[in-house]
């Protein structure tokens, strides 16, 4: 199901060709999982739309992207939906228009099947993350650095990318955050090495101390990961997924992950599915 600014659009939906968001890639998106007619973390998801949309002065109605939200969870059942917002159509070059009317689209998919919970390998990839870029730090629609690092992990035989930051500390996979574990202490690469500030990131952090775990965010050496006790990746529809190998090494795995994601689960109501 399609709808554009606030209506139904069935079939092809009408787009202007000259829409920042199709020439610049000059927008924003979140990616909101739907369990048993529900949206997850709905009002976390939000706030980063809103407040990376303040950052960028991109005109949204939070009332209307939740009404948008709560209007295809209605359809019931598993689903994972999509919020895009584009800047609108604008004249060719890079200044932004005073008068831009924005653009927002929300698309709704099936929940993939067998996914919450899978293990992932990961491969490390050329692809740098960005400390000071906008980029890094907000669901923008310039992905192309997220697009390179999965192709490239794919063609090493992985699942995922292992992304570094510009310094050569772990930072992120190319649609996850990263934790790994050592006894009680539960570590994540801070924010400030290019980190995207994943929700589910936010909910395992304020999990910790429940779980018994000690939360740190700190930089993370690549060696660190390799000798964790565990590590696992985390983002919204995927929920917890524990790393399984890094570069064709075999990595650690026991039951704190399984404690971790059945918590996360139960708190995105998705514990049936775990």
């Amino acid at each position: 199901m399609l709808r554009v600014n606030g209506a139904d659009s069935p079939g092809l939906a009408p787009f202007d060709l000259a829409d920042r968001g199709l020439t610049l890639g000059d927008g924003l998106f979140e990616t909101i999982a739907v369990f048993g007619g529900e949206p997850a973390l709905l009002a976390n998801h939000l706030d980063r739309m809103m407040a990376a949309a303040e950052e960028i002065r991109l005109p949204l109605d939070r009332v209307m992207l939740e009404a948008e939200v709560k209007a295809l969870a209605g359809q019931g059942g598993d689903r994972v939906i999509r919020l895009t917002a584009t800047r609108g159509a604008g004249a060719r070059g890079l200044a932004i228009p005073e008068n831009g009317a924005t653009t927002v689209i929300a698309s709704s998919s099936p929940y993939p099947q067998g996914v919450v919970g899978a293990p992932i390998r990961l491969a490390t990839v050329s692809v740098r993350r960005n400390p000071t870029s906008f980029t890094s730090r907000a669901k923008t629609l310039c992905y192309l650095d997220n697009v390179l690092a999965f192709d490239e992990a794919k063609r090493a035989g992985a699942d995922d990318a292992l992304m570094l930051s510009a310094g050569g500390s772990a930072a992120c996979t190319s649609m996850a955050n990263l934790f790994m574990v050592n006894d009680k202490l539960l570590v994540t690469p801070p924010l400030s090495e290019g980190v995207l500030p994943g929700i589910v990131r936010g909910l395992v952090l304020e999990l910790a101390t429940e779980l018994g775990l000690e939360p740190e965010e700190r930089l993370v050496a690549p060696g660190e990961l390799a000798m964790a006790d565990v590590v696992f990746a985390t983002n919204s529809v995927r929920l917890v997924m524990p790393v399984t190998s890094m570069d064709g090494r075999s990595m650690g795995n026991d039951a704190r992950v399984q404690v971790i994601a059945a918590a996360v689960a139960k708190a995105c109501g998705a514990s049936r599915l775990g």
